[in-house]
């Protein structure tokens, strides 16, 4: 081969690397996680530290864009909305739960003057998307101060945009994931009206979820990542490595992440069957489903492999 085809030869193959790398494509090792900036993608966040693996983290600004990419395999995994995993696992989406977010760790949070949920009716009421938990919390808010839906409106709303809905007074409350109850109660004027422990006990949120392409085609690595990503939420129990690890993805005052922090706990992240089939029957009560994905169809720890 001449020097001038070797050289065209050499230029075609480095093109040809950059547009694989430029198009999301990633070599057999590497696993693609995807998340958006709250403290709920804390463990995942961690995880990425994790000196055995190697994860490549991908950040999105919406929980439409985050699904698409898990879904059509854009990405390996990601920290997402259950309800969201769920409901696309219910169409066909070839998804699988494998371990929670976090627990606990929501807020219901209302304007100055809202003592109590009373203070919502007849007003305009914030969740980021309404197959979540968050709107799971807030009928369950509604139903044990025995207000109806139809009392507040409710509407879908980007968390970094509810803090300053709240103070100027477009909305009388909201429920979000964190870092953004704690934001509106310190610059917003906001108070906590309801918290998840007492509103739905061992009640499920966030989750990692993988596309079934990596469990099927890389066994061996996934379960090394659920391994690491349990090691990882124990880490997170110490304060000052969840703190060290939310900076990571926000930019609030260090006394705003820790205030944060307080409400929520990353350790025992396994997904268990009770809790499961609580929430599955809440998502039928409440509307967001009509046949959930059965435990043993969505949930796998992948224990077996580890």
């Amino acid at each position: 081969m001449g020097r001038v085809a070797a050289l065209l030869l050499t230029l075609s193959l480095m093109a040809l690397t950059a547009s694989c790398r430029k198009s999301g494509a990633a070599d057999e090792h590497t696993i693609r996680l995807a998340y958006l900036p709250i403290s709920h993608a804390l463990p995942v966040i961690e995880t990425a530290s994790d000196p055995e693996l190697r994860v490549e983290l991908i950040r999105y600004g919406s929980w439409p864009e985050l699904m698409d990419a898990l879904i059509t395999g854009r990405v390996d995994g990601a920290s997402v909305l259950i309800e969201l995993a769920m409901k696309a696992r219910e169409r066909g989406a070839p998804l699988t739960a494998v371990a929670l977010g976090h627990r606990r760790g929501n807020v219901i949070v209302a304007g100055a003057g809202g003592a109590s949920a009373e203070a919502l009716r007849g007003r305009v009421f914030a969740i980021p998307h309404r197959n979540s938990s968050h709107y799971l919390l807030f009928r369950s808010l509604l139903e044990q101060h025995g207000l109806q839906p139809s009392e507040v409106q409710v509407v879908e709303l980007s968390p970094s945009e509810m803090p300053s809905a709240l103070f100027t007074g477009q909305i009388g409350g909201y429920c979000v994931a964190e870092p953004f109850g704690a934001v509106g109660i310190a610059k917003s004027g906001g108070h906590v009206i309801g918290e998840s422990d007492a509103l739905w006990p061992d009640g499920l949120c966030c989750a990692l979820v993988l596309n079934n392409r990596m469990i099927e085609q890389r066994p061996s690595l996934a379960a090394r990542l659920v391994k690491a990503y349990h090691a990882a939420g124990n880490r997170l129990s110490d304060p000052n490595v969840a703190l060290r690890a939310l900076k990571q993805i926000s930019r609030q005052p260090d006394d705003v992440l820790r205030a944060s922090l307080r409400w929520i706990d990353f350790s025992q992240l396994t997904i268990t069957e009770t809790a499961y089939r609580d929430l599955a029957e809440r998502m039928r009560r409440y509307g967001l489903s009509e046949a959930p994905p059965e435990y043993a169809d969505f949930v796998n720890p992948i224990v077996d492999q580890q």
